[in-house]
């Protein structure tokens, strides 16, 4: 398997080649030159791990071996507190939750993060070399890499949040960590700010000759490619014919991975976006107008988000893999601030996704309905998506994802239900801990110093 660049679809890239850079020289995302095909009738009765080797193993299969790949597999699912790994849990008929909170963190980005943990410390052994992994946050993707990289050796690692604008709990998961290879920058605006700054650093020639920078964002194809994984286990739980995804959405990643699993094979019949009140990708499937927005701070923070990064692959594959025309859409939006597809792209988007905003009373609402009707709690994530799900028709089986533990958002959830809800014990703790974070102004260059200072003095 090689890979391309959206912004460059002559490279020819290994996965090796790929796997620290993360975003492309060119600031294109990655991408492979072809979608591998899945048997599905070789998955039945296989666990989440070995589901996980076959989907995976495709695109890996220059330079890991599958016996060894298996192995990282085990080890990064080994301490996952359910044994499904994923289950699907039956709401009603032919509407299920496919519950993605049982990693570290408890959240769906524990599913992709402790592998490429895993994944980086493999290929280092083999390859011994210093790495500096950068990402940026809207909440839950900076504490699972934090809990996935801390203390690993020749990893130091630079998460960027917005300040004060992730929930408390999310915090203290990134910023109890104490590790000396661990640095948290609160940065004085917002997600997309963070983000920005994330993908200047990737370009900048001073700090790449200065130490290899690694994403973890999922701007990092080796993380989509492990949430790929779970649509195929949720479909082979489900036994069905054909499946439907809602995924409640703000980068775009997760619900990207649902589009990879329907182009290796998977019978998936619709994909339905939830975003809040931060509605840039309903905008773009409703619209076809991608246009840069003020972020509003809501319920479900981790989907404030008005640039998402992800989308970029969507848009490669909807211009039928022409990387001269990304480049055009990305060189006027980057000048004017929006861009309007035309309606033979807009229509190829509105062939795969469906797309919904729900706004913060409907959030708590649906907190509110699901917890009283089926005595189910869920996040506010999750509630964006479930209010979608609730809406279906139950005549096709729908899946809706469940993005982290209602405990880490539990303000909202205790508003919506009247109720104080259990706290797992291992975030309850978090609140006699001390903290270690810097705050930063929203400047790519005092971001690019702190870095360039910590790393010469590691």
């Amino acid at each position: 398997m090689k890979y391309l660049s959206t912004r460059d679809d002559s490279l020819s890239r290994s996965f090796n080649d790929i796997l620290y850079q993360g975003l492309s020289r060119d600031g294109g995302l990655y991408l492979p030159q072809s979608w591998p095909k899945i048997d599905l009738l070789s998955l039945k009765n296989k666990s989440y791990e070995e589901v996980a080797c076959e989907i995976i193993f495709p695109y890996v299969n220059e330079n890991i071996e599958k016996l060894e790949l298996q192995k990282i597999l085990n080890e990064t699912y080994a301490n996952f507190n359910h044994e499904k790994i994923a289950p699907l849990v039956k709401l009603k008929n032919n509407k299920f939750l496919l519950e993605l909170i049982y990693g570290p963190t408890y959240a769906f980005k524990d599913y992709a993060l402790q592998f490429l943990g895993n994944l980086f410390s493999t290929s280092l052994e083999m390859s011994p070399k210093k790495i500096t992994v950068l990402g940026a946050t809207s909440g839950d993707t900076g504490s699972a890499a934090i809990h996935s990289f801390k203390s690993k050796k020749d990893i130091n690692v630079f998460i960027l949040h917005p300040h004060n604008k992730v929930s408390p709990i999310q915090q203290k998961q990134m910023t109890t960590v104490i590790d000396k290879n661990i640095f948290n920058i609160a940065i004085d605006g917002n997600f997309d700010d963070c983000q920005k700054i994330v993908k200047e650093l990737f370009v900048d020639d001073e700090i790449q000759e200065s130490t290899s920078l690694t994403a973890v964002n999922s701007i990092n194809w080796a993380r989509l490619i492990a949430q790929v994984v779970y649509y195929f286990w949720a479909y082979l739980q489900a036994d069905t014919q054909k499946i439907n995804f809602i995924v409640p959405s703000g980068n775009f990643g997760n619900i990207f991975s649902a589009f990879v699993a329907k182009q290796m094979g998977l019978p998936i019949g619709h994909l339905h976006i939830a975003t809040n009140s931060n509605d840039i990708l309903k905008s773009i499937v409703d619209t076809g107008e991608m246009k840069k927005k003020s972020v509003f701070q809501t319920y479900s923070p981790s989907m404030d988000i008005q640039v998402s990064s992800n989308f970029e692959r969507q848009i490669f594959e909807s211009l039928n893999r022409d990387s001269k025309r990304v480049n055009e859409v990305f060189e006027s939006f980057s000048s004017k601030g929006f861009y309007q597809f035309d309606d033979s792209v807009l229509a190829k988007f509105q062939q795969i996704y469906k797309a919904s905003s729900i706004d913060d009373n409907q959030t708590l609402e649906t907190i509110k309905h699901v917890y009283e009707k089926y005595n189910y709690i869920a996040d506010p994530h999750t509630a964006t998506g479930l209010k979608v799900l609730l809406d279906k028709k139950d005549d096709e089986v729908w899946v809706s994802l469940v993005c982290a533990h209602p405990a880490k958002f539990d303000n909202a959830v205790n508003k919506a239900i009247n109720k104080e809800i259990d706290i797992p014990k291992e975030l309850s703790n978090l609140f006699d801990k001390e903290e270690k974070m810097t705050i930063l102004p929203n400047s790519t260059m005092d971001v690019k110093n702190f870095i360039l200072e910590k790393i010469s003095n590691a």
